[in-house]
């Protein structure tokens, strides 16, 4: 945030306005009209707004002229490159935008594209971009309620792709390593892509496409998928779709994921009117399911049942996946880190799927079997394949939204079902619409919404019982949806559950859970219109709820509150009961006939229906209750009070933070009560309210108690203050007289007991005068006379800032503009006796804002008559007292003192309360700090001078200039009162009246409108209330209140506006002095309060930081005291002022050594303060500032932008003279920052080479200047030999840094020698000389190239970045070098000698040997190579060559490799790394030399290899092989090769190192290394049994590496690619299994093995374990990596084996992999074609398998497979699993047959609710005819087994409903109970279940138990105890 308005980016100026204008009219609306039908529908809404508000406003014309001068500025600050100014302009952009005024399309498709050309700007500072990309959103899209509405169509706007590329590129693979991590500028370039694919044109996708796909490799896939994600505009999709779900199928990766399934749901969404929608031909057609073929939608939904998490099935971690472990296991650190919602997601893609596309299932079950099999399904939910597999989705979650079931998948779960309620309904709206384009047929149809909201109730009211208050939220945020959508299915159910949890009193959960999901769905259930029959239910709900107002439970009363507040919203609280008026009243409303009778046998709680009639008959009767029911509320509330704890603390607050909440809660209860209640109601109740406010005087309710009264005053002012103001006045004018507040105090306290009535006399006041103006001047002189006797006798601070508060009220309520109410109807309904007769028919009635009628308050002359007293009475005196105290303030007692502050107070109360009463007038700056030279005033920003209403404007009035006397003399008297405490000498005891001095200036300088913080929180109440009523985002009407809110923030929203940007009177100017010398203060207090106050200041005037710096400078001089420097130290540690210092002329050098220069304070907590400035300032020192404010590089994009939007205004709007003098200036400017820059260099240097800095200094001086370090501008030389000799401190950290600023100096001096202009270096798009870009005519051939001696093929290749998918038409390749070294650009050549001449010093590295050999401060558990170390030898490499130093670098190398000392061999490795990357260009002799020297030290440094050295030699060489061809490391290479692999030797370590540096040569050279990779493969599979368990990782490790190297499907051309994926079914080749053959002769092996296992506990030794571990391994390994599903082949063969192994209980880690293994299926999203036979293989060896045990390990197994794959299963696939299930029912193995049951509770429960009838039919016959005969009869084992599995089907069907009772339930207890005596297990599997089924039916057994009739309800106890009580 800038800190001046008018420098830098803007600060960000709240935009809530800009919402208002799709309130009105949907810019979906508009897409399709031409511009002046669109610009007319705009300029009709913006009337809305403006009818609404009681003045005059600008009208179009005149704000098309404001926006004209607005775009002439930026035109100009573009054109001269001064992005300062234009951020500056851009902030008043946003404040025209705020007011919603209308902008023609091609204006606005013309700015878009300014602001689209500025974000891609290279070398500007990031924060500008930020705020450029937010302006081109804004202009682009409305936001609402979370949805994005597009403000223009693609024909009105086109964007071009390739600048946006450009600029990403250069951020997603940055050149140099010295790139910021923290660097954000790639996710704000991708955010901008993504909102401006929809206007990328679709002819650009084959060029997209042939630019992004040959960069597609294994590495660069979780970048290129956003990228692809992101840029490809959604027309056309289905020329990019089959080859992005084919690299999704392909990779395992959450990153790929979450991108397309986002991808998915917008085009979902985008194209759900197919080719009849706005795109016409350019959208897809329609397919099998919505836009999907039906490969990806059961490809899709795959997908979207693994993202949930959901841990499935009885196997631990059973339902995560490997995905996230793989993207972690990539390697690479991404740092694209936009946030996708998956759900959100998830959701968009099943709505906008559906449609009728299939038979429509019938709802009556199947009953019966046909020919012994079970019956098939017919038909799809509701018609809609999409709704049929969400049921098969949500069915098979659908336990897991029980409370029970809480985890951290559980959120997740409820807010997909929020989603899903909220996208139908939204859907189901748009398509009520006449502008809908979708086709009937595509429609959701009566069926569909019926059947979706029927699946999702049970689950949504399950969710909202969760002990996780987020899930529960969500869960009834689904509610309301669905009750639009179904209210005859939601209702009824939520009321059930309402009335049974506000009936039981010792549940306090159920209690607040049911109060929660009631408020969601009041207005459905109180209007008609929505759901007939539930308006009776009000008043019993309500009376149920007063229980609930207890502050011994806060939650509960915070959430009866909302109850209550919201239910009130929503009716009008009066008695109808006795008088009925029949017929409509306005709007057509549908009333019956009069019916005067109740009818029978109905009590309120009945879920019955009835009819219209009888219905409206209830609701009118019970409204005679209201008049109970509100007094009793009161009463309650009341009790509350009383019980509150006392007020006090420093904000003299009521108790802790949850009564706080719970008074706040209650407040906005009884605003909207009192609202909402009828005449007579309202006196009941003000009646009830005086008599105990005029009996009672609680100290602890004071506060609480006067809200109370404010809202009976906010709704009817007139009565409550007649009512209330005799009795109050003369109880005060009573206490008063008798000594209340008489002890003089002027810091905060408690209140005295004796002044309880006193403040709560006052407290009432303040409730009932702060409402109604007009009221008020009917009691003028009692209040005159009142508030004269509170400022004179009220001494203590308790006593006097009441007073204060109270003339602020009045003084609002008399001048402010504001609605008088937020009822339920417009003014003219309720004051109209026939409709409030019959209000009941109009409950939950909204409008549109067009029909809304606001009555406002506007200050009439009376009201400003009274003000002007009040400033004759109050004001006036008060200033007298404080001008004859001030001069004597040198004898000031406490008395005076006392006398101060309280008159003080009091008057800049009276400013407080006058914010906007008064219009300002125009300023005339007398020192407004422009710098001549290359400064104008005319493009200084101003203000948006709107009208707001001001009760004076006029300067001419009298009693304006009356006014404006006394707001000067009341500003002169606190300048006054400031300069002369300041500088008294009264120490601490004046502290308090200072403290009010400058709380006096606040209130003077930026009491002017409206405050900012009023302004956000007005904004959030109103985007509350909005939201929580609108049931979709394209809604226009809403309750009045809404309506009313808007108008008020609109209103507030221009008074806040013409605050911004104020220009600095001559008062001004001196109070923001005195607030600056009060900000250096030594009473924390007092500072703290004047830098919040000065800070505001500065947001506000235009360059009051300017004014402000020196003074701030000053006080940080030598001799000053400390906490004045810290004083000054907090005001340069505020972000804005920071920023704006740092980026000024004058004060750039002087901020950073007036930094440096504080080493001179020794307090410790000063120099913690320099040390924190100094590190936070530094992310405004960097090169992309400097850069942004002496721009060089080419802006014409923008400024042709700027030209064809200057057609769009009237000709000549830009200035030429003006635009010529500035961009004159700006030049000058540029050259002038120039010279700024070299001074602030040379100054910081200066103090960093003093003998005297301290090293602390040193080292903040080291980071300031690394960040000074610029590409665009050469380093001076003696900043190169300082950073030189500094890279020998004994000081690590400063060593550390120095060495980072080298590496960055010689990085750019590279840089800069081979950029051929500034463009090019700023794109990073310079080469090396060397570098050439070579044709891939063969890509056969190219790959063989790579194999010849490159003295053959001519060049290196480092990156073979491309081929991986398909081969780009060019690749990068470096030519061998033949001259020794490279001439670099002559302007870095100084500064290079400079190092140069250090580091060829004799001793040089010698001494920097000693300290890098160092043992480190911080020890660590492993030791690596050091990046800052070895890159800064690399970059000497580079930029020096080879030479004298690199011989003395060896030599020093030579004796460090040979040290014993680890630390020390670390330098040597550091040097050895460096050196030959940095070597990569030397000449070729140098470069064998090099290697000559290596060579003959490489079995040296493998023989030094230990285990604590082992990593970083491997890094050493690893550091080599990655991204650089073999060919360049040749001896390395060889060497590594040449070493012997063992694997059978007598050290594991040693054998480990050969094969360590074999990984890392896999894993470096990748390719290079294809055609030696098999006959590796075939020597680790040989070896797979080896003894030693390190080993066999390493070769799991290097197995999974040349897997993942020789995958490369490789297309020639990118046509072929994408034929191919339309084509083939492994385009990817991801089936191809290279290992097949090792791995089928493994499982031939492993047969044999099996039989020759060793007995425990040698049994680790034998082969099969070993060699069946390793595979298991390597399968795991495999699994967790990005391309995992190269495994899937190689499991399905292994399968029967796997589940052998599992059944290994003598060897734990062969049994635990085996079982992972296993998981893996489940963990990847299995290729669709392996479904099937995976499926088989479980079968076949469940089935044939003669261990049991086997069947009970692979059962769990299958069903978690069953669950992950159940939405793509067909039916045959599906009975193949129930056939294995109901075999395994009847195995001869009790525990085989208890895990089938288990099972089979889960499958049913998933997927086969259909066949539930036939499978209790089969297992109840099978019981009934199964007889248990004598124990001794041979048949008795047969029939007990039998009768078991019969048993255990049955319990297995009665747990496959946990939380519900369905009605084929009941019987079952008939059929099971008689078996509950039988002998074991079958009499212990009865009880288990019983037991299982009064636990999860405990919490709703009190309604379950009414579906049992009593003989079931005796079974069931027959189940649970086993016998009959009464047997």
């Amino acid at each position: 945030m800038s800190s001046d308005p008018d420098t830098g980016p803007p600060s960000k100026v709240s935009t809530p306005l800009s919402h208002m204008e799709e309130d009105e009219i949907s810019f979906d609306d508009l897409l399709g009209d031409d511009p002046k039908s669109a610009y007319a529908k705009q300029v009709e809404a913006i009337q809305t707004h403006l009818k609404s508000l009681p003045y005059e406003c600008e009208t179009p014309e005149q704000m098309q002229r404001a926006l004209e001068d607005i775009v002439a500025k930026i035109s100009i600050a573009a054109k001269a490159q001064n992005w300062l100014v234009l951020g500056s302009w851009d902030g008043l952009l946003q404040c025209w935008l705020t007011m919603a005024y209308p902008v023609p399309k091609p204006t606005r498709a013309k700015l878009v594209r300014v602001y689209y050309e500025l974000t891609i700007l290279p070398g500007v500072e990031i924060r500008y971009l930020r705020n450029w990309a937010d302006m081109f959103t804004r202009l682009l899209f409305s936001k609402s309620s979370g949805w994005l509405h597009p403000k223009l169509g693609p024909a009105d706007l086109q964007l071009p792709w390739k600048p946006m590329w450009r600029s990403l590129k250069k951020e997603l693979w940055p050149k140099s390593t010295i790139t910021d991590s923290q660097r954000n500028l790639v996710n704000i370039l991708l955010y901008i892509a993504y909102h401006a694919k929809f206007y990328f044109s679709a002819d650009d996708i084959p060029e997209m496409l042939e630019t992004f796909l040959p960069m597609f490799t294994q590495e660069t896939a979780l970048t290129m998928i956003p990228v692809l994600t992101s840029f490809l505009p959604p027309t056309r999709p289905h020329l990019y779709l089959p080859a992005l779900f084919r690299i999704w199928e392909a990779f395992n990766s959450s990153i790929i994921d979450d991108r397309m399934l986002e991808l998915c749901a917008d085009l979902s969404e985008d194209h759900v009117a197919g080719q009849a929608g706005d795109l016409g031909e350019l959208a897809p057609q329609w397919k099998e399911v919505g836009i999907w073929s039906q490969w990806e939608w059961d490809f899709l939904s795959a997908k979207a049942l693994g993202s949930l998490n959901v841990p499935i099935g009885m196997m631990k971690n059973s339902g995560g996946n490997t995905s996230q472990h793989a993207d972690l296991a990539s390697g690479r650190k991404n740092r694209i880190k936009k946030s996708s919602n998956k759900m959100n997601a998830i959701s968009k893609l099943f709505v906008y799927s559906m449609r009728l596309d299939g038979e429509v299932r019938p709802d009556t079950p199947v009953t019966g079997r046909r020919g012994g099999a079970l019956p098939k399904q017919v038909g799809f939910a509701g018609g809609s394949k999409a709704l049929d597999t969400l049921e098969k989705l949500v069915n098979s979650i659908e336990t897991f939204f029980h409370p029970s079931n809480l985890g951290n998948w559980t959120p997740n779960l409820t807010l997909l079902l929020s989603r899903l309620a909220n996208d139908f309904l939204c859907r189901t709206k748009e398509e009520e619409l006449p502008t809908c384009k979708t086709p009937e047929s595509q429609r959701l149809t009566p069926q569909i919404r019926r059947q979706f909201v029927k699946l999702l109730v049970t689950p949504a009211l399950l969710g909202i019982f969760s002990k996780d208050q987020t899930s529960a939220s969500y869960a009834q945020a689904s509610l309301p949806s669905l009750a639009r959508l179904e209210p005859g299915i939601v209702m009824p159910e939520v009321l059930e559950r309402a009335y049974g949890g506000l009936e039981v009193v010792n549940e306090t959960h159920r209690t607040t859970a049911v109060l929660s999901a009631l408020k969601s769905v009041c207005q459905p259930m109180l209007t008609e219109s929505i759901w007939l029959g539930g308006q009776k239910h009000l008043l019993p709900l309500l009376e149920l709820c007063l229980p609930g107002i207890d502050l011994n439970d806060p939650s509960k009363t915070i959430r009866a509150a909302m109850f209550i507040t919201e239910a009130v919203k929503n009716v009008i609280i009066g008695d109808v009961s006795a008088s009925h008026v029949g017929g409509s009243y306005d709007d057509g409303m549908d009333v019956d006939d009069q019916v005067d009778h109740i009818p029978d046998g109905t009590e309120f709680g009945d879920n019955v229906v009835l009819s219209r009639e009888d219905e409206r008959s209830l609701v009118r009767d019970s409204t005679a209750s209201f008049s109970d029911w509100v007094l009793t509320l009161f009463r309650r509330v009341f009790s509350l009070y009383e019980n509150l704890p006392e007020e006090g603390g420093k904000k003299n607050t009521t108790g802790g933070k949850d009564e706080e909440v719970v008074l706040k809660s209650i407040k906005t209860m009884l605003d909207l009560i009192c609202q909402q209640l009828s005449e007579p109601l309202f006196d009941l109740v003000l009646k009830l309210v005086f008599d105990y406010g005029t009996t009672n005087a609680k100290s602890n309710a004071v506060r609480a108690f006067g809200q109370l009264v404010g809202s009976l005053a906010r709704a009817y002012p007139e009565k409550t203050t007649a009512k209330f103001l005799p009795f109050c006045a003369a109880q005060i004018e009573e206490e008063l007289t008798h000594g209340a507040s008489s002890v003089r105090t002027t810091s905060t306290h408690a209140a005295a007991p004796s002044d309880t009535t006193l403040h709560w006399n006052l407290s009432i006041l303040r409730g009932c005068l702060g409402h109604g103006g007009a009221t008020l001047v009917k009691h003028k002189e009692t209040i005159l006379r009142l508030l004269a006797m509170l400022v004179e006798k009220t001494k203590s601070e308790r006593g006097y800032t009441s007073t204060g508060r109270l003339i602020s009220r009045i003084l609002d309520a008399l001048h402010s503009t504001y609605p008088l109410d937020t009822r339920l109807v417009n003014p003219s309904e309720w004051n109209d006796p026939k409709f409030m007769a019959n209000h009941n028919l109009y409950w939950g009635k909204m409008y549109e804002p067009k029909d809304v009628v606001i009555d406002w308050h506007v200050a009439s002359n009376e009201d400003i008559d009274f003000i002007l007293e009040i400033l004759d009475r109050i004001e006036k005196p008060a200033l007298d007292v404080i001008e004859s105290l001030l001069d004597k303030t040198a004898n000031w007692d406490n008395v005076s003192r006392n006398d101060f502050c309280r008159y003080l107070h009091a008057a800049r109360s009276v400013w407080l309360g006058l914010s906007s009463f008064i219009k300002l007038p125009p300023v005339e700056v007398v020192n407004p700090l422009i710098i001549d030279k290359f400064e104008m005033p005319e493009m200084m920003i101003s203000s948006l001078d709107l009208e707001c209403g001001f009760p004076l404007s006029d300067p001419s009035d009298a009693r304006w200039q009356k006014t404006m006397a006394y707001r000067e003399r009341y500003g002169n008297i606190v300048l006054r009162a400031a300069s002369l405490l300041r500088q008294n000498a009264g120490g601490e005891d004046h502290a308090d009246a200072l403290m009010t001095v400058t709380r006096s200036l606040d209130t003077h300088l930026l009491n002017y409108c409206q405050a900012r913080g009023d302004f956000d929180s007005l904004q959030k109440t109103f985007r509350t209330s909005r939201d929580a009523n609108r049931i979709w985002h394209r809604q226009k009407d809403n309750f009045r209140a809404i309506s009313v809110q808007r108008a008020n923030l609109y209103h507030t929203g221009r008074v806040y506006v013409h605050a911004m940007y104020r220009k600095r009177s001559d008062m001004d100017d001196r109070m923001i002095a005195e607030l600056a010398e009060l900000s250096l203060s030594p009473y924390t207090r007092i500072r703290r309060q004047a830098q919040h106050s000065m800070h505001m200041a500065t947001l506000h005037f235009v360059r009051s930081t300017r004014l402000v710096l020196p003074i701030i400078f000053n006080a940080l001089g030598k001799g000053t005291d400390p906490d004045r420097m810290k004083g000054a130290l907090y005001m340069l540690w505020v972000k804005g002022i920071a920023a704006y210092a740092i980026a000024d002329h004058e004060y750039q050098q002087r901020y950073l050594v007036t930094l440096l220069e504080c080493q001179h304070e020794d307090k410790p907590s000063v120099q913690k303060l320099v040390n924190n400035i100094s590190n936070d300032c530094l992310s405004y020192v960097h090169e992309d500032a400097f850069s942004t404010d002496s721009y060089k590089c080419d802006s014409s994009r923008v400024d042709e932008a700027l030209k064809e939007l200057a057609s769009e205004f009237t000709p000549g709007f830009v200035d030429s003279n003006l635009a010529s003098q500035f961009v004159a200036k700006s030049q000058i400017r540029r050259q002038d920052l120039e010279e700024v820059y070299q001074n602030t260099l040379f100054s910081v240097l200066e103090i960093a080479t003093r003998p005297t800095t301290h090293w602390r200094y040193v080292q903040i001086a080291i980071k300031i200047l690394t960040n000074l370090i610029r590409r665009d501008a050469p380093v001076p030389p003696e900043l190169g030999k300082f950073f030189a000799e500094q890279t020998l401190s004994p000081q690590p950290t400063i060593r550390i840094y120095a060495q980072k600023a080298l590496i960055r100096i010689l990085y750019f001096a590279k840089a800069r020698t081979h950029s051929k202009s500034m463009d090019e270096l700023w794109y990073e798009e310079w080469r090396h000389p060397l570098k050439e870009s070579l044709p891939v005519n063969s890509p056969e051939e190219f790959m063989e190239s790579l194999r010849r001696p490159v003295s053959e093929s001519g060049f290196f290749v480092d990156k073979v970045n491309t081929g991986f998918l398909t081969w780009g038409k060019t690749i990068d390749v470096y030519r061998p070098a033949t001259e020794p070294s490279i001439q670099w650009e002559s302007l870095s050549a100084p500064v290079l000698a400079a190092i140069f001449e250090v580091i060829s010093r004799e001793t040089y590295f010698k001494d920097l040997t000693v300290l890098w050999g160092q043992e480190p401060t911080k020890p660590s558990s492993t030791i690596s190579i050091r990046s800052e170390y070895y890159k800064l030898i690399k970059y000497m490499a580079k930029i020096y060559g080879a030479g004298e130093w690199v011989t003395r670098l060896l030599e020093v190398t030579n004796d460090l490799v040979a040290d014993a000392d680890k630390f020390k061999q670390r330098a040597g490795a550091d040097y050895i790394a460096g050196i030959l990357r940095g070597s990569k260009h030397w000449g070729e002799a140098a470069s064998h030399d090099l290697w000559t020297w290596l060579g003959g030290r490489l079995d040296l440094i493998y023989s030094q290899m230990k285990p604590e050295t082992t990593n970083f030699w491997q890094c050493v060489f690893h550091e080599q092989l990655i991204k650089r061809d073999p060919r360049r490391s040749k001896v390395l290479v060889d060497w590594i090769l040449a070493l012997p692999l063992e694997f059978a030797g007598e050290s594991a370590f040693q054998m480990t190192k050969a094969i360590g540096l074999l990984s890392m040569l896999l894993d470096g050279a990748g390719l290079f290394f294809k055609p030696e990779s098999l006959k590796y493969a075939e020597i680790f599979f040989a070896n797979a049994g080896t003894d030693y368990a390190e080993i066999r990782m390493y070769l799991c490790q290097n197995l999974y590496l040349i897997m993942r190297n020789l995958w490369q499907p490789s297309y020639p051309s990118i046509e072929t690619f994408l034929t191919a994926c339309n084509e083939s079914s492994d385009p990817l080749q991801i089936r191809q299994a290279i290992y097949q053959g090792h791995v089928a002769s493994a499982v031939e092996n492993l047969l044999k093995w099996r039989e020759e296992r060793l007995p425990p506990p040698r049994v680790n030794q034998s082969e099969y374990d070993k060699v069946g571990l390793t595979i298991l391994q390597w399968l795991w390994i495999s699994a967790h990596g990005p391309p995992a599903h190269l495994i899937i082949p190689y499991v399905v063969s292994l399968m029967p084996e796997i589940l052998r192994m599992s059944e290994l209980n003598d060897n734990p880690e062969i049994q635990a992999y085996s079982s992972g293994a296993l998981y893996i299926l489940s963990a990847l999203d299995p290729l669709s074609d392996f479904v099937e036979p995976i499926l088989d293989k479980f079968v076949e060896s469940i089935e044939s398998s003669k261990s049991w045990k086997t069947r009970l390990h692979g059962l769990p197994a299958l069903v978690i497979f069953f669950y992950r794959n159940l939405l793509s299963l067909s039916p045959e696939q599906v009975d193949k699993v129930l056939r294995v299930l109901l075999d395994c029912l009847s195995n001869e193995n009790v525990e085989v047959r208890e895990m089938a049951s288990k099972v089979l509770s889960g499958v049913v429960r998933t997927s086969q609710r259909q066949n539930i009838i036939p499978l209790k039919n089969r297992f109840v016959t099978l019981a009934k005819k199964t007889t248990l005969p004598s124990r001794k009869d041979p048949e008795y084992a047969t029939a007990l087994r039998t009768l078991h599995s019969a048993i255990l089907g049955l319990c297995s069907l009665v747990e496959s409903f946990p939380y519900s009772i369905e009605p084929w339930l009941p019987p079952l207890t008939e059929v099971l109970a008689p078996h509950a005596t039988d002998p074991p297990p079958i009499s212990t599997t009865i009880r288990n279940c019983a037991s299982e089924f009064k636990k999860t039916h405990q919490d709703t057994w009190h309604k379950d138990q009414l579906l049992f009739d009593e003989d079931q309800l005796q079974s069931l106890s027959t189940m649970l105890v086993g016998t009959s009580y009464y047997a």
